[in-house]
């Protein structure tokens, strides 16, 4: 006991306990510190958010307002996500001309690909909303056609016809064809529901559904150029063409033999 109160009074004991304190601070930094990793993907999403804000600045924000809050002109983008802004911008929707008219259509985009990344992490910083798909989320390979026929024609159908051809609504309004969309685009709308579309998220709609979805859409794209039964009618299929074939063939055939039964009575007569 002697030794050790001895110890401590040493001059360099003081010394010795500080670093000793330093030590153990600096392994404890060490083993909780964020890998540098981490902190190069804060830096860079940051980045991005601070780059975003500014194209917002400009091209946004005197619809959507400062902040994105909204304003008579354009509604508000506080939790509509990466996604929402992927699509809009990515098919040229957004920003929206003058005099649109009754809804806001496709043309070509403003934004490179880089600067929409960087508009949607400033929109996404903004709330938390559907996030931008990866292409294994969206991707066709693997997935089930015909179920994503079954749920294609039970939540599509109405608006965007059997096939995904289009289809008017009402007031002026309409459902785009869906020939030739990027899948990406085809499952963010799904997700965030733009203009008239009802959303699907998860919750209602899973992942494999969507994608399921996207290759039945694909599939009856390419089959569409080859039509057996003759004209698409609808692309119905054959029984629809043969209803037509049914009754507007036999309706003239019943109209042509009212004719001449009428103008042979007529000449009977005289």
């Amino acid at each position: 006991m002697k030794k050790l109160s001895a110890r401590r009074r040493h001059p360099l004991a003081a010394l010795v306990v500080l670093l000793l304190a330093l030590a153990a601070t600096g392994g404890l930094y060490a083993a909780l510190a964020p890998a540098p990793k981490a902190q190069a993907d804060d830096s860079a999403q940051s980045l991005q958010i601070t780059e975003g804000k500014k194209l917002y600045s400009v091209g946004c924000a005197s619809c959507h307002g400062m902040s994105g809050q909204g304003s008579t002109d354009g509604p508000s983008l506080v939790g509509v996500g990466s996604a929402a802004v992927d699509f809009q911008v990515g098919t040229g929707r957004m920003p929206a001309q003058q005099n649109q008219g009754p809804q806001v259509q496709k043309k070509k985009r403003v934004y490179n690909q880089g600067e929409i990344d960087q508009l949607a992490a400033y929109i996404a910083s903004l709330g938390p909303g559907p996030s931008t798909p990866t292409k294994d989320q969206y991707s066709p390979t693997g997935a089930d056609m015909a179920h994503g026929g079954e749920l294609f024609r039970t939540n599509c159908t109405q608006c965007h016809n059997f096939v995904g051809k289009g289809g008017a609504l009402t007031d002026g309004k309409f459902a785009p064809s869906l020939k030739g969309v990027d899948p990406k685009y085809i499952y963010e709308a799904m997700q965030t529901g733009p203009q008239n579309m009802p959303s699907f998220p998860d919750t209602t709609m899973p992942q494999d559904a969507k994608a399921d979805i996207i290759a039945y859409l694909q599939e009856v794209d390419s089959a569409k150029s080859s039509n057996p039964g003759g004209f698409t009618l609808g692309s119905l299929g054959p029984v629809s063409e043969g209803l037509f074939a049914w009754v507007f063939g036999l309706g003239t055939l019943i109209a042509v033999a009212v004719w001449m039964a009428a103008r042979t009575t007529k000449a009977k007569k005289s």
